[in-house]
């Protein structure tokens, strides 16, 4: 089977995915028995996206993470999110975001619409599915700890923004030394097509 794998110089952030992505994340807490809260959620999606740039050189739903001091938020999609709750406002339509999720009580995410698997590859399901299971269960704190990982530290410590690397993400999911080559490489590129 062959792979292929792209890294933005920026991600490329994919609105459909990211609201199916947050849909199916609450979907599986509230099938587990679990209020599906912001920081859970993201830190699920974190994981996800961790482990299949890892893997494959590519995030799922393409958001920069930004280092907060609770851990990985996915910027865009918390702005989506903020902008249900009237906090900010967003490009996308509210009608089109309340087709997926709602947001009850500022920080807890409702799903209300249908996943679509057909917009993942396997990989970036099984990736999600994985980060479900392993991370569920975890309470607010230990999932805070898990997520402050050497690539929330290092933009956390230097980043002018918080954001954080693509190259350091892969690195803390575990990238060997080829993937981050290849990564390093499609920023390169991308970096010198975008001049």
């Amino acid at each position: 089977m062959m792979l292929v794998m792209t890294m933005p110089k920026k991600s490329t952030f994919d609105v459909e995915k990211a609201l199916n992505a947050v849909l199916y994340v609450a979907e599986q807490l509230r099938l587990a028995g679990k209020e599906a809260g912001f920081h859970q959620v993201f830190k699920i999606l974190y994981f996800a996206e961790q482990k299949h740039i890892a893997q494959y050189g590519s995030f799922i739903i393409g958001d920069s993470y930004v280092a907060m001091p609770k851990g990985p938020v996915p910027s865009k999609t918390y702005d989506i999110l903020k902008a249900l709750r009237q906090d900010l406002p967003y490009e996308v339509d509210i009608e089109t975001i309340t087709q997926y999720v709602r947001v009850e009580d500022e920080h807890f995410i409702q799903p209300v619409g249908e996943f679509d698997e057909s917009i993942f590859s396997d990989t970036e399901l099984a990736s999600l599915m994985l980060s479900v299971q392993e991370n569920k269960d975890l309470s607010f704190g230990k999932l805070t700890e898990k997520s402050h990982d050497a690539a929330w530290e290092k933009a956390a410590q230097t980043s002018k923004n918080d954001t954080m690397s693509f190259v350091e993400i892969a690195r803390a999911g575990g990238a060997n030394e080829e993937m981050i080559k290849f990564i390093e490489e499609g920023i390169e590129n991308k970096n010198f097509f975008a001049n």
